[in-house]
């Protein structure tokens, strides 16, 4: 890819827009020289839009393969050239590791990877989760890559215990003929205490807890990417949720464009839970519809927004170029969302924001992502696919990548392709029974 640096263009508009997952860290942004519009590679636009995929998707998948300590642990973010990011070198996120398990699982059943090297880097990651200390079975959000000890002084984290657990879920039937890999996935399962991180409350669940300070005060209350927490929760054989949990947070209604759906966050908040769980078919009395179409309809809203601001940001959000989510900016890490409008958009696209929602919507997310690459080429698109975010108007590349970005657009690319994920993740009993003790039905099940 080169160096990370500026994207410019003599005339016309740029957009881009992707996902972020929030996370503690703030990037290192980086600058360098722009380039001339003549000097960015354009790439292949005969390729159909399958192949785009399989390209993308194996280079999000390489990040795994790079960034893999020896504990199987996943680096939280990396340079775009491959090198590891500073002083971030050792810095693991168990988030990342759950999307690296699957990524791992997706490898080996498409020829990416032999699979025996596959099966063996899952049992090495399994091995090191299941023998590591825990805090009730959670653990902590930061770990060395290399001696997985914590990291940075982070807290145990609940929804990064459940984004790993989900990992652990696919490996354990993708691979579900292995009896050791069944058994180290299960030991890591069946070992969280749920009741525990209620801390007290008879519904909802504590972000998370610090040794030295005790738990955190905020709960997971509100519609974001909880859903899969709560599931894992419901659905537990050891210390469950109680069934008032499903109901317990809130679904803040909201309405763009004559769009109506649910969930006022970033969009990766409507595609994190559906990475894994295959809300296809699944009523929530709860809900005005199912969760994969609010999803749908969140997709749907949020580049209609991108495009309706998109004349304070010439070169930014411009059909059919769209995508803001929390991510690194030139100004660093910025939570951003919209609808409704946060505070500090500045015209930064972030690729994964329309990557995350391929499964939902892929009429106008290949697109999107497509025309990125044709326009800017090399700049932005390298060794690990695309770079974190980028800015058209003002020139700047994310010199970095950040695993859970690459991770939910190669997750949510395979959906798309071949729904993988989604049948070895709803195999696992515990996700069948969270779904039903939170009051979900089958379509098939309500007609009768």
């Amino acid at each position: 890819m080169g160096h990370p640096g500026d994207i410019t263009q003599s005339s016309g508009r740029h957009d881009a827009n992707l996902l972020r997952r929030r996370t503690i860290l703030k990037g290192l942004l980086g600058l360098s020289c722009a380039l001339p519009l003549s000097s960015v590679t354009v790439f292949a636009r005969g390729q159909s839009d399958d192949e785009f995929l399989e390209d993308l998707s194996r280079r999000s998948f390489q990040f795994f393969l790079d960034h893999t300590g020896s504990s199987g642990i996943v680096r939280d973010r990396a340079r775009t050239d491959g090198k590891a990011s500073g002083p971030h070198e050792a810095v693991g996120s168990i988030a990342a590791t759950g999307f690296g398990l699957t990524a791992l699982c997706i490898a080996a059943e498409r020829g990416w990877l032999p699979r025996a090297e596959a099966r063996e880097r899952v049992r090495r990651t399994l091995a090191t989760f299941a023998r590591q200390a825990t805090a009730h079975g959670w653990f902590h959000h930061f770990l060395d890559i290399h001696t997985g000890e914590r990291i940075w002084n982070s807290e145990v984290s609940s929804i990064d215990t459940a984004l790993l657990l989900a990992g652990v879920l696919t490996a354990k039937h993708a691979w579900e003929g292995d009896g050791e890999i069944r058994e180290l996935a299960s030991t890591i399962v069946g070992r969280v205490d749920y009741q525990w991180m209620l801390d007290g409350h008879p519904t909802l669940l504590s972000h998370g807890w610090y040794p030295e300070t005790g738990f955190i005060q905020h709960r997971w209350d509100d519609y974001s990417e909880l859903m899969i927490l709560y599931l894992l929760g419901l659905g537990a054989s050891n210390s469950p949720l109680p069934e008032a949990s499903w109901r317990a947070w809130r679904r803040p209604a909201v309405e763009y464009a004559g769009i109506k759906y649910v969930g006022r966050e970033a969009l990766f908040v409507h595609q994190f839970a559906h990475a894994w769980v295959d809300f296809r078919g699944w009523r929530d009395p709860e809900a005005p519809h199912d969760w994969h179409e609010n999803s749908v309809r969140a997709t749907r809203a949020h580049r209609q927004f991108c495009f309706d601001i998109g004349r304070e940001f010439p070169g930014s959000y411009d059909e059919p170029i769209w995508g803001i989510t929390a991510s690194d900016t030139r100004a660093g890490y910025k939570a951003l969302s919209g609808p409704p409008r946060t505070p500090g958009i500045d015209g930064t696209v972030v690729p994964c924001a329309p990557g995350g929602s391929l499964m939902f919507t892929p009429d106008i997310t290949i697109s999107a992502l497509r025309a990125m690459k044709d326009r800017f080429g090399d700049r932005i698109y390298g060794r690990y696919g695309f770079a974190d975010a980028f800015h058209p108007g003002n020139g700047w590349v994310n010199p970095d990548v950040i695993g859970i970005d690459l991770g939910i657009t190669l997750l949510a690319a395979e959906n798309l392709r071949s729904g993988a994920v989604w049948q070895w993740f709803m195999r696992n009993d515990d996700i069948s029974r969270g779904l039903k003790r939170a009051g979900l039905s089958t379509t098939a099940a309500a007609a009768a």
